[in-house]
C-alpha cells in the first residue's frame, strides 16, 4: 500500500528535523518506507503500518501546530502511545511547567493520568519503578502552582534511611549529614528553575526541602507537599506524614515498593497504605510500569528484567 500526505512548508521542516533525523526515526518506528518530495510525505509498505503511520504523522502535525518541537524522542513517545486510551497529542500537549521555552509534559498515558490525578485529588500516591517521572512531574506541578499563587509553599521531604553507610560517620552538622539524601530533590529543582530564583524562594520559605523527621508536629496549610522514596517509611511514619495535611493543601507520595531499604520490606509504610486507604475518597493511586520509564531506553529493559527475575524467584 502507498499513500501521500501533503503538508505546508513550515510543518514539513519541523517534522523532518535537521538532516532528516526525525524523518529517519519515524521510518524506523513504523517499519515502512517513508519518503519526502517537496512538501509531500509518502508512506509505502504493509497496509497496517501505513495506516498507523498516517495516524502517527497526524498526531505529530497537531503537536507542531500547538508549538511543540518535534524530535526523535517525540516520535518514540507518540509511537509508544498509539493504540492506548487517550490521544498522544492531548497527552504531550498538557504543559505542566514551562521555563525559558523548555516545556515539561507527560510522556506516557500513565504520566498524563498521574498529572490529572494530582490536580483533582487531595492526596495522590504514585507507585512504580525509577525513571517513570513520579517525582519530577510532582515537582514541576508544585513549582507551577507556587508561582501561579495557587499554593503558598512547596514542601519536599524524604525519609533518611541508611543504605550501606552510617549517617553518624558523615562529616558536618545534622543538615549537612542529610544533604546527600535530599540532593536528588535539589537537582530536580535546579533543572526546572534559575538558581537565583530558587535560592530566593528557599530563603523566604516558599520552597522547603527537609527530612521526613522534621515534619513531626506540624500542620501544613496552603501547601503542595511531596513525600519522595516513600517505600522507606514505616507505617507509623506514613501515618504521621499523612496527618500533617492542612487546609488548602495537597499531597503527593511517590515510591518504588521493589526498592525498600528497610530491614524488613513487609513493614514498609507504602506497602501497607495501599490496603488501608484504597477505598477512601479524594485519594488516588497511580501505578507505573516499566513501559513508563522515560530515561535511556536501556533502563526500561533493565527494569523489566529485574521484574521478571523477582517474579521467578518468588
Amino acid at each position: 500500500m502507498k499513500t501521500s500526505i501533503e503538508l505546508d512548508n513550515v510543518t514539513v521542516v519541523e517534522l523532518t528535523g535537521e538532516h532528516d533525523v526525525t524523518l529517519k526515526a519515524l521510518e524506523q518506528r513504523l517499519g515502512c518506507e517513508v519518503g519526502l518530495r517537496g512538501n509531500i510525505i509518502s508512506l509505502e509498505g504493509d497496509d497496517v503500518e501505513v495506516r498507523r503511520g498516517e495516524a502517527l504523522i497526524g498526531e505529530l502535525v497537531e503537536l507542531i501546530g500547538a508549538g511543540h518541537l518535534i524530535n526523535s524522542e517525540t516520535v518514540a513517545s507518540v509511537g509508544a502511545m498509539m493504540g492506548d486510551e487517550g490521544r498522544p497529542a492531548e497527552v504531550l500537549g498538557d504543559i505542566v511547567w514551562e521555563n525559558r521555552g523548555r516545556k515539561i509534559v507527560p510522556k506516557t498515558i500513565n504520566q498524563k493520568k498521574y498529572v490529572d490525578a494530582m490536580r483533582s485529588n487531595t492526596i495522590t500516591f504514585a507507585i512504580g519503578p525509577a525513571g517513570t517521572g513520579k517525582t519530577y512531574l510532582a515537582l514541576a506541578l508544585g513549582v507551577s502552582e507556587l508561582l501561579t499563587k495557587k499554593v503558598n509553599r512547596v514542601i519536599l521531604t524524604r525519609p533518611v534511611v541508611e543504605a550501606g553507610e552510617k549517617i553518624g560517620f558523615l562529616p558536618g552538622t545534622m543538615l549537612e549529614k542529610v544533604d546527600p539524601y535530599l540532593r536528588p530533590l535539589f537537582d530536580a529543582l535546579y533543572d526546572m528553575m534559575e538558581p537565583d530564583g530558587l535560592t530566593g524562594l528557599m530563603e523566604r520559605g516558599s520552597i522547603e526541602v527537609a527530612p521526613l523527621a522534621f515534619m513531626r508536629g506540624r500542620t501544613l496549610n496552603d501547601s503542595f507537599i511531596i513525600l519522595d522514596e516513600a517505600q522507606n517509611t514505616s507505617p507509623e511514619q506514613m501515618k504521621m506524614f499523612l496527618t500533617r495535611l492542612g487546609f488548602g493543601s495537597r499531597m503527593v507520595v511517590t515510591g518504588d515498593i521493589t526498592q525498600v531499604d528497610l530491614p524488613d520490606a513487609r513493614f514498609s509504610g507504602l506497602v501497607s497504605v495501599v490496603d488501608i486507604l484504597e477505598d477512601v475518597s479524594e485519594i488516588a493511586f497511580i501505578n507505573f510500569e516499566s513501559r513508563d520509564v522515560v530515561r535511556h531506553k536501556l533502563v526500561q529493559k533493565i527494569v523489566a528484567a529485574y521484574k521478571k527475575y523477582t517474579a521467578n524467584q518468588r
